[in-house]
């Protein structure tokens, strides 16, 4: 019995490992609404991404290498981690260093690409997507279909079609909206596990501090 469970271990740890850099099949672009980030966990953190003065709103969560079904993460990869510089200067539009270090540590490991190169792209990334301008106009905090906030983003993007992205909620909130691009940032379906609409009719939205 045990040699059975050692063998389990093994198969595991060795699919674990054949994440190789590189091999997966589109991107998913992570924008997260700063507000709710800070509401549910930032706050407490005393996060410097809850600054007022630093005026977040939609933030570069994350830029994931995604397969069709699943995703890679933690890879083994030659390159080396980013610096300090690198990782602060990702803080315009991550947030935090500490984001930008942990994104690379899990997801940007698995592109195949450096530290800067992964960087680049995901600035890229986020720079290729328009933020909806209306959400910033909020000066107070209201409840609406998470599907507006898609609609939203829809509207300001005319090259997004409804299964290129979706938008998440959490703790009752509007939580991302998340997008699918290819390789080369061309926006495509998102595979079967990604296209996850929150379905709440009365999702809270926070405004920007």
């Amino acid at each position: 019995m045990r040699a059975f469970v050692l063998f389990l271990f093994s198969a595991v740890a060795a699919l674990a490992e054949g994440e190789r850099p590189g091999e997966f099949d589109y991107y998913v672009l992570a924008l997260s609404w700063s507000p709710t980030w800070c509401a549910l966990e930032g706050d407490e953190r005393d996060s410097p991404q809850c600054d007022a003065s630093k005026d977040h709103g939609w933030i570069l969560h994350g830029l994931w290498p995604q397969y069709h079904r699943g995703w890679p993460s933690h890879c083994k990869t030659a390159e080396r981690p980013p610096s300090r510089r690198m990782t602060a200067e990702m803080a315009d539009i991550m947030g935090t260093s500490g984001l930008a270090w942990y994104q690379w540590k899990k997801h940007g490991s698995c592109t195949a690409l450096s530290a800067p190169a992964y960087y680049a792209l995901s600035r890229q990334a986020y720079d290729s997507i328009k933020r909806p301008e209306v959400f910033r106009k909020l000066t107070k905090p209201v409840r609406l279909p998470a599907s507006v906030v898609e609609d939203a983003f829809l509207k300001a993007n005319p090259t997004l079609e409804p299964d290129m992205l979706t938008v998440t909620c959490r703790a009752g909130r509007v939580q991302e909206a998340r997008i699918c691009l290819s390789k080369d940032l061309t926006p495509v379906p998102c595979g079967r596990d990604t296209v996850r609409d929150c379905r709440l009719k009365d999702a809270l939205f926070s405004p920007i501090r």
